[in-house]
């Protein structure tokens, strides 16, 4: 056979494509393998002691222990697994890791108190938090939501920001997983003075290059659909220069923004929908997490009022990790209950059909389903975030696949070069 492209020409492709793929590589470098809670959960500033993620998780174990254990509620809610596994796994759960990612709240959750009382307020919270960080007490994630960027509101997030990081430093530095909140963000520019901002922070305290990174929180329609008919969200996480971890979706504000009636507002209106849509095409390839955001219907007063909540909330749970959103809000320990219950169900009813395929797959076994690279990737990644967040147990991992846990991991991220089977 003749050829006719020689490698003259495939030098010259090379070369044309060379910025293109520089471009690639840079703005689309795909997961960085960084674990992603499956909630977060925002506390009123001054109401957070170091004691509360601990509380919160009695808090919810009694709640289902009022509604006849963790094995009734996951039957309310419909949980396809075994009872007893699901209920045992979740009470652990909720034992020894009930919150994992927190939000020391300065912004729609605490309100405007004046510059005193909030200094004080920030201070306290301090204070608390580098309490629980010495005890190891501390959530796995940490941070602080401060007021956004809009002019009557921006000097005094700014303000808090700088206790609150200036307070961590002087107490003994920043967490591994210090998570920052920068909210109802409406331009490219505001994330652009937030990286500003995160880099004269890191300067002042002699910080690492780039050990600030934020979550862009999405709250308005501006930044969904900009005046030039763009879709600035996408804008905005190049524009964050590597510091914008995750895209946070914010049910109430954005709806209320489009004039949706407030008995219609949800994380599953049509107008939600689309926000996440958008905003889940801007953060494919690019490393950057998506949160859908939370529901204010909340399992507390009698018995059938706290099973309704239950269960829309365990539906709605359900609906977003269905759809390759990973991780939501919480905002009352009671949540907590249907919140580890249906991401649980979630990972074991995939678990088992998962594991055979990518067995499957890395055996070169026989199957009836013929998958390809990019699916055993999918299959691997539901395994590895089942694992990471409690759901399935790392021999529960490895015996069904055949494989030791770091080539599932290094599969779900793409970097596996060859198959060992857990036993050699």
């Amino acid at each position: 056979m003749t050829r006719h492209l020689d490698d003259a020409l495939l030098d010259d492709v090379d070369r044309r494509l060379t910025s293109a793929d520089a471009a690639l590589k840079a703005q689309y470098p795909g997961d960085d393998g960084r674990r992603q809670p499956i909630h977060t959960v925002y506390l009123p500033g001054d109401r957070y002691t170091a004691t509360m993620p601990q509380e919160w998780g009695a808090a919810a174990l009694d709640a289902a222990q009022n509604a006849g254990g963790l094995d009734a509620v996951a039957a309310m809610i419909g949980s396809t697994d075994t009872a007893d596994t699901l209920a045992e796994l979740v009470a652990r759960k909720l034992t020894t890791e009930p919150i994992e990612d927190l939000r020391i709240d300065f912004e729609d959750g605490y309100g405007n108190r004046g510059d005193t009382t909030e200094d004080a307020d920030v201070a306290a919270a301090v204070s608390r938090l580098r309490t629980a960080l010495d005890a190891g007490t501390s959530t796995p994630f940490v941070g602080t939501r401060f007021k956004c960027f809009e002019a009557p509101t921006r000097r005094r997030g700014l303000r808090t920001l700088d206790l609150f990081i200036g307070g961590l430093m002087e107490t003994g530095g920043l967490p591994d997983g210090l998570t920052l909140t920068l909210p109802k963000v409406t331009s490219v520019d505001q994330v652009e003075a937030m990286v500003f901002v995160a880099e004269t922070l890191e300067s002042e305290h002699n910080l690492p290059d780039h050990r600030i990174r934020f979550e862009v929180q999405v709250e308005t329609p501006q930044a969904i659909l900009g005046a030039d008919g763009s879709a600035p969200v996408a804008r905005m996480i190049h524009a964050g220069d590597g510091r914008v971890s995750s895209l946070h979706y914010g049910t109430y504000d954005y709806s209320a923004s489009l004039g949706i009636a407030a008995a219609y507002q949800s994380m599953e209106h049509p107008a939600a929908d689309h926000a996440k849509n958008v905003m889940q095409l801007a953060v494919a390839g690019t490393g950057v997490h998506l949160s859908d955001g939370s529901t204010n219907i909340l399992p507390i007063g009698d018995a059938d009022t706290v099973a309704h909540a239950w269960k829309l909330h365990a539906r709605l749970v359900r609906r977003h990790l269905e759809r390759g959103i990973y991780q939501g809000w919480d905002l009352h320990p009671a949540q907590l209950v249907t919140r580890f219950l249906a991401t649980y169900a979630f990972y074991r009813d995939g678990f088992g059909p998962a594991a055979t395929r990518l067995r499957n797959y890395m055996h070169k076994l026989d199957s009836t389903i013929l998958d390809e690279p990019a699916t055993a990737r999918a299959l691997a990644a539901v395994i590895d975030r089942g694992v990471t967040c409690g759901a399935v147990t790392v021999d529960e991992a490895e015996s069904a696949t055949d494989l030791p846990m770091s080539t599932v991991r290094d599969t779900a991220l793409g970097r596996a070069t060859t198959t060992t089977r857990r036993d050699q």
